[in-house]
């Protein structure tokens, strides 16, 4: 099975701890250093961003029930002495509806382009992803895919056969591996697999980076964050948040950014009655955010109207769609 196969795989863990350091080193200069972009795609809400946090063992990506959380392509570095691991998290697979949808779909398209290695993550109950011609390409290329059939904490063992054969038969070039990454369920056979698969490569990035995104794009993802938790329908989807100052000292850092809407009515449910509702997000943000920095926060938020932007080129643009 390729659960069996991964685990013939794995790499031999050092038992020689009273070694002389002179082997240890020569050993350690036998290794060729590798390297590669692992990009992961899949449908809305599968566990693209849970799966990429747990791998990096960091928060790089927001996680909410709600599907289209993730907008960009969001880079975390993994970094061993033998490897670099580029992740890239991945907007879900979707058909446009917006152009902002048309530019989150380019990022998609551009890490099945760069990528090493490919993760396309489904859950379990999931036969297609949201676009048809993604999942054409995707039977086409050379790339390493390993197709991940999440959640299958929730189901039976009948079940995940089920979606193990008949995605081993819908992508024959994948290897397939159910995993939860929820509950952490074989994500080490997955670092395995990619460690085995990477191409020989210097580090793309310095060694102690752990990202390629600012600090202000986290700031404004976890206010994003909580405007998912705390507002339903359209109005979660309507929102970007722009970062206006980001100014650190050695205690606090303070912080000012700007919700923009894409209509006059969304701006009164954003604020709410007295300012509540905008009070509530600006407390679980400014929380999380010193979680974050580990350092005070002070947090000022304001709610502008700009009409329309999701389908506007030049405010697509601005916020980093296009």
């Amino acid at each position: 099975s390729f659960l069996c196969t991964v685990n013939q795989q794995k790499m031999e863990e050092s038992n020689g701890q009273q070694a002389k350091k002179s082997d240890d080193q020569s050993a350690k200069e036998s290794v060729d250093h590798k390297a590669g972009f692992v990009n992961i795609i899949g449908s809305p809400n599968v566990g693209k961003s849970t799966l990429m946090n747990e791998l990096v063992g960091e928060r790089m990506s927001i996680i909410t029930r709600k599907a289209q959380t993730t907008r960009h392509r969001i880079l975390g570095i993994v970094n061993d002495e033998n490897y670099q691991i580029v992740y890239s998290d991945t907007p879900g697979v979707l058909l446009p509806s917006y152009k902002m949808h048309e530019g989150m779909m380019k990022f998609v398209q551009d890490a099945l382009k760069d990528a090493d290695v490919l993760l396309v993550v489904t859950e379990l109950g999931e036969k297609s992803l949201n676009n048809p011609e993604t999942q054409e390409k995707l039977k086409k290329m050379d790339t390493p895919i390993l197709l991940l059939i999440n959640k299958v904490d929730k189901g039976t063992q009948e079940q995940i056969e089920e979606f193990v054969d008949y995605w081993s038969k819908e992508l024959p070039k994948a290897e397939i591996l159910p995993i939860s990454a929820l509950e952490k369920m074989n994500l080490t056979l997955i670092m395995d697999w990619i460690v085995k698969k990477l191409p020989v490569s210097p580090p793309f990035y310095a060694k102690d980076a752990l990202t390629d995104k600012p600090e202000r794009f986290f700031v404004s993802e976890i206010i994003r964050e909580k405007i998912l938790l705390n507002y339903s329908k359209e109005v979660p989807y309507s929102v970007e948040i722009e970062v206006e100052s980001f100014k650190e000292s050695e205690k606090i850092i303070r912080i000012r950014a700007i919700i923009y809407v894409a209509r006059d009515s969304q701006k009164a449910i954003i604020i709410g009655k007295q300012g509540k509702s905008l009070k509530t997000v600006g407390i679980e943000a400014r929380k999380d955010l010193e979680e974050f920095f580990g350092k005070q926060v002070y947090l000022e938020m304001f709610v502008k109207v700009k009409k329309n932007w999701r389908d506007d080129d030049k405010d697509l643009k601005n916020f980093g769609y296009l």
